[in-house]
This record gives structure tokens, C-alpha cells and sequence, in this order.
């Protein structure tokens, strides 16, 4: 006799944040969807997760980044935001600095912060307004994001190689971002909130 064993389905996050994202809300929380390419990610929420689960944001931040308490999030943002990993990427790109490599791990690490309950909704909303102007003065277009993003990526995977951390391969991160630039993509949060959306007057979508 087959024995089936059902697991409790998490409450959608849509579910207890019913309100869709304004325009300039949308695009502030697209600045992370390079990172989020888990199947349970969502790219249109505050809440980085499709379903509710407050844990799993609380052990990411704990293992990954050793952030364990509000203070330790908001010091690590404000490194991110300050000098992040572009300021030694600078010397192994020929002086460029791939800010959008910081900005995608500043805006996952808030959204993360947010659910798992160090920063409530509007702290994490603050934290997210305070990293846009550097990001609209330093590109043009979500394309040029995404390129300096993959710089930073590549300069990232370079120092783990050969270490126990080795990230997945570049040609998984560089698939994630075609179909997020691929104007077919209807589901791209880059296609909902287009780059010069943040430039215009705010609105309901």
C-alpha cells in the first residue's frame, strides 16, 4: 500500500502582502533579480520568497554573510553601499567598478533582512530609496547593469576558485540575465519596471 505524505504548503507571500508594488517599488526590488534565480524567488515582492518563510531568510543571512542581528544587516549595507566589492574589483577590471554587482547583494540582503524581521517594511523601503541615485548616475539602461553585474560576478567567482564555496558556473548566472533582459519575457521584473521608470513621477501599476 502506497503511503503518501503531504507536506504543508507555506502561505503565499502575495497572500499577506497583497498590495502590488508601485512603479519606483518594482524597480528598487528588480536591482536583485540577477540574484535571486531560485525557482522560489520572487522578483515582483518586497518579500524575497513566493511563500512565507521567515527561517530560511534568517539562516541565509546567518550562513552566507554571518549576519545575525539588525546591527550586523544595517553595517553590512551601509559597506555595500559605501565601497562594497567594486572597490577591489577596480584594479582587476582596468578601473572600472561594478557597482551593480554591490547594489544586486544590497537589495537581496534587505529584502532578506526584511523577512526574516530585522528591518521592518519601511526601514527596508529607506534602505532601498538610499542606494537609487548612485545606481541611476552610474548606468543608462538595465543592460548596463547587467553587464557590470556579470563583471563583479566574474571577479567574485575568480577569488573562490578552487575553494569549497565555488559558486555556480558563469554560464548559469549569464542565462538568468538573457531572459531577464529579453523583451518576450513578460515575467521580467525588467520589463514591468522599465530602467527609466525610477527617472518619472511614481504611479500605481
Amino acid at each position: 500500500m502506497a503511503i503518501w505524505i503531504w507536506k504543508r504548503r507555506r502561505r503565499k507571500a502575495a497572500r499577506k502582502y497583497p498590495v502590488p508594488l508601485t512603479m519606483h517599488q518594482l524597480w528598487m526590488v528588480s536591482l536583485s533579480a540577477p540574484v535571486n534565480r531560485d525557482k522560489d524567488s520572487s522578483r515582483t515582492t518586497l518579500y524575497p520568497f513566493t511563500r512565507i518563510d521567515d527561517d530560511k531568510a534568517g539562516r541565509w543571512l546567518a550562513d552566507q554573510w554571518e549576519i545575525t542581528s539588525r546591527d550586523e544587516l544595517v553595517g553590512r549595507l551601509d559597506g555595500l553601499a559605501r565601497t562594497g566589492y567594486r572597490a577591489g574589483a577596480r584594479r582587476r577590471l582596468g578601473g572600472v567598478e561594478p557597482l551593480a554587482w554591490d547594489a544586486g547583494l544590497y537589495v537581496d540582503i534587505t529584502r532578506r533582512g526584511f523577512a526574516c524581521g530585522m528591518l521592518g517594511e519601511a526601514d527596508a523601503w529607506t534602505a532601498l530609496k538610499n542606494i537609487v541615485p548612485a545606481v541611476v548616475r552610474s548606468y543608462a539602461s538595465w543592460n548596463e547593469y547587467a553587464e557590470h553585474y556579470l563583471l563583479g560576478r566574474m571577479v567574485w567567482r575568480e577569488n573562490l576558485r578552487g575553494t569549497p564555496d565555488a559558486p555556480a558556473p558563469q554560464a548559469v548566472s549569464d542565462a538568468h540575465l538573457k531572459s531577464l533582459l529579453d523583451p518576450a519575457n513578460r515575467a521580467s521584473p525588467w520589463n514591468m519596471a522599465p530602467w527609466h521608470a525610477i527617472s518619472h513621477p511614481d504611479h500605481t501599476r
